[in-house]
């Protein structure tokens, strides 16, 4: 009997430490692939110099004149807008960014911590300060996963086709595109100057895109369901070089409640968008004009992401 009791203790004791084993090794993998930072470019910079062959890094003219809504340069005119919805807890707040630009180029795209790898995160308005945006607003938080087509400011940083994505060309219009049935190269040999990979796609042809309220972006480990009344970020093209940026509060009674996707491609339509692209949310949507965080991020303050789409002062 005192043998039956010990080989049973053993086999307790072994499975065990196969038990905590596997945990620790989950944990470890997790904590590698959605914590830990992996630089993979230290000086996105003077990379993106390096690739275009020029040694020029400069952000902007800085001749613009800024008022407290509005901001106008030889290179961009934009206007911001609050607008307020509904009542009491059908409260909708949202901020509206209309930007044109004389080159396409002007809207531009940065890292955080001007690194480009995984888990590399930086708030909005701090990456935004480092670039002399005078106007941006939260990515695609392009380090949370490992897949999709990045080209960011005409670079090719990543060729992991995996979804619908949206490009900006250099001739200033704005396309969807299935990411599958391409390559980064040959986006580049087209003249794109920059891809978002995140979705799903609000408006396509000056319509609401069908289906949105039921459309899964990611399954991976840490995301939750992008469905539902929401804090959002999108941009959207109205013309060439006319583009429409708007983050929405929620997750406030009183103040705003979130937009539902279907909800999101009505405000990028009656803001005149063609084309219209869901970025990242949740905590993240974030809206940087003028020096300032303009909006209400949900998480209290603002989160830190991946990347931030910009216009330098």
């Amino acid at each position: 009997m005192a043998t039956r009791h010990r080989r049973l203790r053993t086999w307790v004791v072994s499975a065990c430490v196969v038990v905590v084993t596997l945990a620790g090794t989950a944990t470890t993998w997790a904590l590698d692939r959605f914590v830990i930072a992996h630089v993979e470019i230290a000086d996105v910079s003077q990379y993106e110099a390096e690739q275009s062959g020029t040694d020029d890094t400069s952000e902007g003219t800085g001749t613009g004149a800024l008022t407290d809504t509005a901001y106008t340069s030889d290179d961009a005119a934009i206007t911001v807008t609050t607008v307020t919805t509904g009542s009491g807890d059908d409260t909708l707040t949202y901020y509206v960014a209309d930007v044109v630009v004389s080159d396409a180029t002007t809207l531009r795209s940065a890292f955080a911590n001007n690194q480009y790898g995984e888990n590399i995160t930086q708030k909005t308005s701090e990456i935004a300060a480092d670039h002399d945006a005078v106007l941006a607003i939260n990515g695609d938080y392009y380090g949370f996963r490992d897949t999709g087509i990045v080209i960011r400011n005409g670079v090719v940083y990543r060729d992991e086709p995996a979804r619908t994505g949206l490009a900006f060309y250099r001739d200033g219009t704005v396309r969807l595109y299935d990411e599958t049935t391409t390559s980064a190269q040959q986006l580049i040999d087209d003249g794109v100057w920059n891809t978002v990979s995140f979705g799903p796609a609000l408006v396509a042809d000056g319509a609401a895109v069908a289906g949105i309220d039921e459309v899964e972006v990611d399954t991976n480990f840490g995301n939750h369901s992008i469905q539902g009344e929401q804090p959002r970020t999108a941009i959207g093209v109205v013309a060439p070089n006319h583009y429409v940026l708007v983050v929405v509060d929620g997750r406030e009674d009183g103040y705003s409640r979130g937009a539902t996707l279907p909800e999101l491609a009505r405000i990028m339509l009656d803001l005149g968008a063609t084309t219209a692209y869901n970025l990242d949310g949740g905590g993240s949507s974030t809206l940087y004009f003028a020096g300032e965080v303009v909006n209400q991020p949900s998480n209290g303050g603002e989160r830190a992401t991946s990347d931030i789409l910009y216009v330098a002062g």
